[in-house]
């Protein structure tokens, strides 16, 4: 079993309609046809969006992306229109909305891998490819690649996992056009996203985009736009570049510390069983909004208050 453990109810805002309830975000459209993001406090392990929240944490992956889309401005365009609160809406959702273009979205996770971990390890150790993409031999848990590389996967409904696909099977579904599309951008991104924070001492191990269309100002054809949340701790990983040391697992900034406490005896629960998730001790809260806002200030040079 997987998903929620408790399912909130949808918010009712006058003039908005609730479209979807996802593991972090809740989608509405307002009645102009925009939609509208709002970033909860939500937080997700082992395929079960957990029971207990994390302070702060919609707002810091929100404020986080926001700041990310203007580095990457001049290599894609995104699909903010506004950070406004609608009329009528919850004072809470104060700095966690985006009122966002409706895309025509394509259905690919974009993953950037620059460095060895994760499912791309799993593959590697069984038969030294990634996604199908041959590596040398000799890497290790963390080692950098000697190329950042382009590892799609297909997108999964909540409580399922995403599933690496090969690049040719992103062009047959897709088609070869938006394929070359999407892997041009993402690598660009990444490469753009890992030199800035290599800069301010994190290593940027790898990450994953959301990318759709909309109309193209000119008025002829389409235009790519990247999409949902970029570069935070949920859709990235971030390590910290003083502390890397392959061969190991890495310190990191992103979900792995609840990941260890609830794989731990400690939380008394089974990842493998089919029991939901217990709640989060107070300790493991505040350390994991600590781990947020650290990669905030450490990536964007300014004061979480």
């Amino acid at each position: 079993m997987s998903g929620f453990v408790v399912k909130p109810e949808p918010v009712e805002v006058p003039g908005l309609v609730h479209l979807h309830t996802g593991k972090v975000r809740d989608l509405y459209q307002n009645e102009a046809g925009d939609l509208v993001m709002v970033a909860s406090d939500r937080t997700s392990a082992f395929d079960w969006v957990l029971p207990t929240d994390i302070p702060d944490k919609g707002r810091i992956l929100t404020q986080l992306s926001l700041w990310w889309f203007d580095q990457l401005a001049d290599l894609v365009p995104n699909h903010v229109l506004s950070t406004d609160v609608p009329a009528g809406a919850p004072a809470d959702w104060a700095g966690r909305t985006l009122v966002c273009t409706s895309l025509r979205m394509v259905p690919v996770e974009c993953v950037a891998r620059g460095y060895l971990t994760g499912s791309g390890l799993v593959e590697y150790q069984e038969s030294r490819t990634v996604c199908g993409l041959a590596l040398p031999e000799g890497l290790v848990n963390g080692s950098e690649l000697p190329a950042p590389i382009f590892t799609p996967a297909t997108k999964a409904a909540v409580g399922d996992h995403d599933e690496n696909v090969s690049y040719e099977e992103v062009a047959r579904q897709v088609g070869a056009e938006t394929a070359a599309q999407l892997r041009q951008a993402t690598l660009a991104v990444y490469g753009r996203a890992r030199d800035i924070a290599r800069d301010r001492g994190i290593i940027l191990a790898d990450t994953k985009f959301e990318f759709g269309y909309e109309p193209a100002a000119s008025g002829d054809g389409e235009q790519l736009v990247i999409a949902d949340e970029v570069l935070t701790p949920d859709s990235s990983r971030f390590w910290p570049a003083d502390d890397w040391e392959p061969g190991r697992s890495q310190k990191s900034f992103d979900k792995q510390f609840i990941r260890d406490w609830l794989s731990s005896g400690a939380s008394g629960w089974d990842p493998k069983s089919e029991n939901p998730p217990p709640a989060l001790p107070q300790e493991i809260v505040d350390a994991s909004r600590a781990k947020y806002v650290e990669a905030y200030e450490r990536l964007t040079g300014q004061s979480w208050s």
